[in-house]
């Protein structure tokens, strides 16, 4: 690991910089909306596959879209909105990057800042940026089932060091009366590894802790994050990485050497949850210390641009464990990482490995057409036989946006997963981490159908409304000793959950970073009896009581920071 190390930092001083690179977090929906639109408009071309953004990527797309004659007033607002927060990545002064009468120490100091409309400190020089701002919010929600509350509060700062280095960091403490998502519950809602019942209190707290240092030069940038990545065109859940997950420490590189190629690649150290019981021991205090067992991930997606408009990647991954910690084989980032399977695991059991795609096509002014691929195990054979079936997930959908109406924009999605896709029989080489499934909400043998209509009348100002129906066929483990064979499960025939759900949700930007929202759900989720468990069983295991069954459910709230 020290080599691998020295050679990225060996690597670094080689290059030229133009940007430092820090992630939008996936949470700042609104901002990756606009974007979105921006680039259905054609002002700008994004690789919408790979997220999160970065802060530099943001702000040229909204300089360069600004220069556009074609904009809207809406659009012109929006931008001209996120240009007072991503200002600071420009080469400006803090005089020319923030509102100066908004500064309550303007008198006393040219290059530092206590904002009122961005809500944070701020410093500025020809060498040195940095911002620190607060993180708090609230989420309250309410039905025939009860109330929830959800709180949540902390700091986030970041810092641009010369031409080259940029740090990051937030951390976020949350506090929930009844906990909506864990490992098996479908629900796109954020993962969290809780601490249930403290102090007495219902529900659960935990903590996130993102953050990381990179480097940056002309075509690349890499970096050693603890961060969320998603993968895969979506508008509802990504097939391939969802972000969904806790965060996980990784090693990170992006490269964009020319106009019609981007590659990602990163390696991460995942959080098994499986016990390693050679390596957990007692304590000389009589108490017993569980290790888990280490679990890594090594992931590719080479992204090709034949012509304007027209995205299409191919990658790969595997999940790894028993190889002594992490293997070099896997640091190699173009790598065919099955293929070093096979080499290190000649003759015993394989590791876990993935192929996927994605293609996204926006040649036509207003339309984004998309869809990827999640291949988890693939054989020719099974094509032709009607009875048996590949592990896959497959995604396809189109968005368009400003036509024909104006400041409309109407989604339609659908996502269909073969059962054991996700899943292993080994049990520390899941596509998981925190026991949390990496790839799409609803896991394996399921099928989503998404459609939403949103509307912008005035910059700042989201409305949507949706309807989505969403149904989980049988559930079984992956294993070749309990009687039935993995490959002929039926693909979501038998139904053992289902959920339609209708909502409108209504969000205002107040200031950079600070939003209010409202909203109203209505859903029918239901369980049904198979295979020898009944449809509470099932109920109780992929949802929160609080949405089981019919509930009209309304909620608000008030988020500050990300």
């Amino acid at each position: 690991m020290k080599k691998v190390f020295l050679f990225i930092y060996l690597t670094a001083f080689a290059l030229g910089a133009t940007a430092q690179t820090i992630p939008v977090h996936l949470s700042e929906i609104n901002l990756y909306d606009f974007i979105d639109e921006l680039a259905n408009e054609q002002l700008i071309d994004i690789n919408s596959a790979v997220k999160p953004y970065s802060k530099m990527q943001v702000y040229e797309w909204l300089i360069a879209s600004k220069a556009s004659k074609n904009l809207s007033k809406r659009q012109q607002n929006q931008i001209d909105f996120y240009l007072h927060e991503y200002k600071m990545q420009s080469d400006d002064s803090l005089s020319h990057c923030l509102r100066q009468n908004l500064n309550l120490i303007n008198k006393w100091s040219k290059t530092s800042s206590l904002q009122l409309d961005q809500l944070g400190y701020y410093y500025k020089d020809k060498n040195f940026t940095f911002a620190l701002k607060p993180i708090w919010g609230i989420d309250y929600r309410t039905n025939d089932s009860g109330a929830v509350r959800h709180f949540w509060g902390g700091l986030g700062a970041y810092a641009n060091i010369g031409k080259h280095w940029a740090f990051y960091a937030s951390l976020r403490d949350n506090s929930i009366t009844e906990i909506m998502s864990y490992p098996s519950t479908f629900t796109q809602e954020d993962a969290g590894n809780y601490k249930i019942g403290e102090g007495g209190r219902p529900g659960g707290d935990y903590s996130e802790m993102r953050g990381g240092i990179t480097y940056s030069w002309q075509w690349g940038d890499f970096g050693l994050i603890k961060d969320h990545v998603s993968v895969g065109d979506n508008y509802h859940g990504a097939n391939i990485l969802s972000g969904r997950s806790p965060s996980y420490a990784m090693l990170k590189l992006h490269l964009n050497p020319v106009k019609w190629f981007d590659f990602n690649y990163h390696h991460g150290w995942l959080v098994s949850e499986d016990v390693d019981s050679s390596r957990s021991y007692w304590s000389t205090a009589g108490t017993y210390k569980e290790v888990f067992r280490p679990k890594f991930i090594a992931t590719n997606l080479f992204t090709f641009i034949p012509f304007r408009g027209i995205n299409f990647s191919i990658g790969n991954s595997i999940i790894y464990t028993d190889l002594g910690g992490p293997h070099p084989a896997y640091f190699i980032p173009v790598m065919f990482f099955k293929s070093i399977d096979h080499t290190l695991n000649h003759n015993i059991e394989n590791q876990n490995s993935q192929m996927f795609a994605n293609l996204s096509i926006r040649k036509i002014k207003h339309l984004h057409l998309y869809s990827s691929l999640y291949i988890d195990e693939f054989k020719t054979d099974r094509i032709t036989n009607d009875t048996l079936h590949n592990f896959v997930s497959i995604k396809s959908g189109f968005k368009l946006s400003n036509w024909p109406v104006k400041n409309l924009s109407m989604v339609f999605e659908f996502t269909r997963t073969t059962p054991m896709t996700y899943k292993h029989t080994v049990a520390g080489l899941t596509y998981a981490s925190n026991k949390f499934n990496l790839g799409h909400y609803l896991i394996d043998n399921s099928q989503e159908t998404y459609l939403a209509l949103q509307w912008k009348p005035i910059a700042k100002l989201y409305l949507k409304g949706e309807y989505f129906y969403a149904k989980h066929g049988d559930d079984f483990q992956y294993n070749y000793t309990l009687g039935y064979d993995v490959t002929s499960i039926p693909v979501v025939k038998n139904l053992t959950w289902s959920n339609h759900t209708f909502g409108l949700f209504a969000t205002y930007e107040i200031l950079n970073d600070v939003y209010i929202n409202a909203y109203f759900t209505k859903t029918n989720i239901q369980g049904f009896d198979l295979n020898g468990f009944t449809a509470r069983q099932y109920l109780d295991r992929f949802t929160s009581p609080f949405y089981q069954g019919n509930q009209n459910t309304l909620g608000f709230g008030l988020n500050i920071g990300f």
